[in-house]
C-alpha cells in the first residue's frame, strides 16, 4: 500500500524469539550504542545497558544452541518493546524487516511551539523520501533528470520502508528491505541503497569542485554515480532552513556489507553553503536533459478544445511506449476527432511524437499519425467501463485544463 511520505510506519508487533537471531541483536545493540558488560569472546551470555542509563537491562545468549536462548530472548525482546531508550524502537524494527539502517540528521534549532516541531519533522520525512526516490529512480535508470518517467516503479520499492519517528524534525531513520524486487526491471531495497550512497559521495565530491574551482563538468560525471535533478532538489528540501545535514548508513546485519562497499560507510553532509551548487546543478539537468521521440499507445481520458470544430488537447494514460502515466497531447482537427471516435468505441490509440523534458515528459509535442489499436473483449470492456464513469470527461469545453499530465 502506498505510505503519503509524511507518514510514519506503526513499529508493529515483536519479532518473535524463534526468529530473533542473537548475533544479529548484539550487532545492532552495538550500533545503537548499547553497552556490553561482561561476556568476553567464549563466553556463553553477554549485558547490555542502554548508552542513557536507567533500569533497562538485557541478557543475551551468545547462539540459539543454549537450552535456556529462547527465553531469555524473549525477555530481552520484551525489554526492548517497554524500554524508554529511543534507540529501542530502531532496533525493533531492524529485527522485523532485514534491511539497511539509514539515518538523517538535520541540524534545526529546538522548535519553540509544536507546530514548528511539526513543520520541522514534515519536511525532514519529506526531504528523506524525496532523497530516495532519487534513487529509486537511478537505480531503474541513469538520467539527469527523470520527470515523471520510471515514477511509478520506482515509488513501490519505497512501500516497503519502514520510518522510525521523527522528533523535533532533528532525526530520522529509515529502514529499507534488502529482499528482491517486483517482476520486471524493478530495483531492490539494497539497490536502492547503494545507489543512494554513491549518488550522494558523487554529489559532495562535485558540489565541492564546483565551489573550489567553478567548473561545472563533475556534476555532468556525477550522473552516472546517480545524481540527478531529483536529488539535488530533495537535498535543497533538507538543506533549507537548517545549519546541514548528515547522512549515515548501516547495511543490515543480517545481509552484511555488498561487495565493493565498505563495511562501515563514511557519512555525508551537507551545509547550507552548498545550495547554490546544488539548485545551478538540478537547473542545468533539466535544461539538459533531452526530449525523448516515441511511439505511444495511450487510453484517451480526457479531451478539450476551444470550439465545437478544429484542434484540441486530450490526455493519454499510456498503455505502452513511454515509462509515464499520463501524457498531454495537442491535436489537430482530424487527429482529435480520431481520437474521439476511438474514445467513444473503448479502444486506445497509437501516436507518434516527442516527449518533453521541459514539462517533466508529461507532454507529446508534434503529435501525429494517430490511429487506433484493436484490443482483446476484457480490455475493451474495462476501458468502456471506464469512460461510463468519466462522462462528464469527454465533452468539448472552452479553455484548456492547463494540467501537464
Amino acid at each position: 500500500m502506498h505510505r503519503p511520505p509524511h507518514e510514519p510506519v506503526r513499529p508493529g508487533r515483536t519479532p518473535a524469539p524463534e526468529q530473533a537471531d542473537p548475533l544479529v541483536l548484539g550487532a545492532l545493540l552495538a550500533r545503537h550504542g548499547w553497552r556490553r558488560r561482561g561476556g568476553s569472546p567464549g563466553t556463553s551470555y553477554s549485558r547490555w545497558t542502554p548508552p542513557e542509563g536507567g533500569g533497562t537491562s538485557l541478557l543475551l545468549p551468545a547462539s540459539r544452541s543454549f537450552p535456556d536462548s529462547a527465553d531469555l530472548l524473549a525477555e530481552a525482546l520484551t525489554a526492548l518493546e517497554r524500554s524508554p531508550a529511543p534507540s529501542a524502537r530502531d532496533i525493533l524494527l531492524s529485527l522485523r524487516v532485514p534491511g539497511d539502517e539509514i539515518h538523517w540528521t538535520r541540524d534545526v534549532p529546538e522548535p519553540a511551539v509544536p507546530a514548528a516541531a511539526w513543520a520541522a519533522q514534515e519536511r525532514l520525512r519529506a526531504g528523506a523520501r524525496a532523497l530516495l526516490l532519487a534513487a529509486a529512480l537511478a537505480a531503474h535508470d541513469r538520467a539527469g533528470y527523470h520527470g515523471a518517467r520510471h515514477r511509478r516503479p520506482a515509488e513501490a520499492v519505497l512501500d516497503g520502508l519502514l520510518a522510525g519517528p521523527a522528533p523535533g524534525g532533528r532525526e530520522l531513520t529509515v529502514f529499507l528491505p534488502v529482499g528482491p524486487g517486483g517482476p520486471g526491471p524493478e530495483p531492490s531495497g539494497r539497490t536502492v541503497t547503494t545507489t543512494l550512497l554513491r549518488a550522494l559521495y558523487a554529489a559532495r565530491d562535485a558540489t565541492d569542485h564546483q565551489r573550489a574551482t567553478g567548473g561545472r563538468d563533475a556534476f555532468a560525471a556525477a550522473v552516472e554515480d546517480g545524481v540527478c535533478q531529483e536529488l539535488t532538489e530533495a537535498l535543497g528540501t533538507l538543506l533549507r532552513g537548517s545549519a546541514g545535514i548528515r547522512v549515515t548508513l548501516h547495511w543490515s546485519p543480517v545481509a552484511g556489507p555488498p561487495e565493493g562497499f565498505a563495511a562501515r560507510p563514511e557519512p555525508v553532509e551537507f551545509t547550507p553553503g552548498d545550495l547554490p551548487a546544488l539548485r545551478e546543478a538540478g537547473a542545468r539537468y533539466i535544461r539538459d536533459e533531452p526530449s525523448v521521440p516515441v511511439r505511444l499507445t495511450g487510453a484517451v481520458v480526457r479531451m478539450r478544445r476551444d470550439d465545437p470544430a478544429g484542434p484540441g488537447v486530450v490526455r493519454l494514460r499510456v498503455l505502452d511506449g513511454a515509462e509515464v502515466p499520463q501524457v498531454r497531447v495537442a491535436l489537430g482537427e482530424d487527429d482529435y476527432r480520431i481520437a474521439g471516435h476511438a474514445h467513444l468505441v473503448g479502444v486506445p490509440v497509437r501516436v507518434t511524437g516527442r516527449l518533453e523534458s521541459r514539462a517533466g515528459f508529461r507532454r507529446l509535442a508534434e503529435a501525429c499519425d494517430v490511429t487506433p489499436v484493436q484490443v482483446d473483449e476484457a480490455e475493451r470492456d474495462r476501458l468502456l467501463k471506464s469512460l461510463h464513469e468519466n462522462l462528464d470527461l469527454f465533452q468539448d469545453t472552452g479553455g484548456d485544463d492547463g494540467s501537464d499530465g
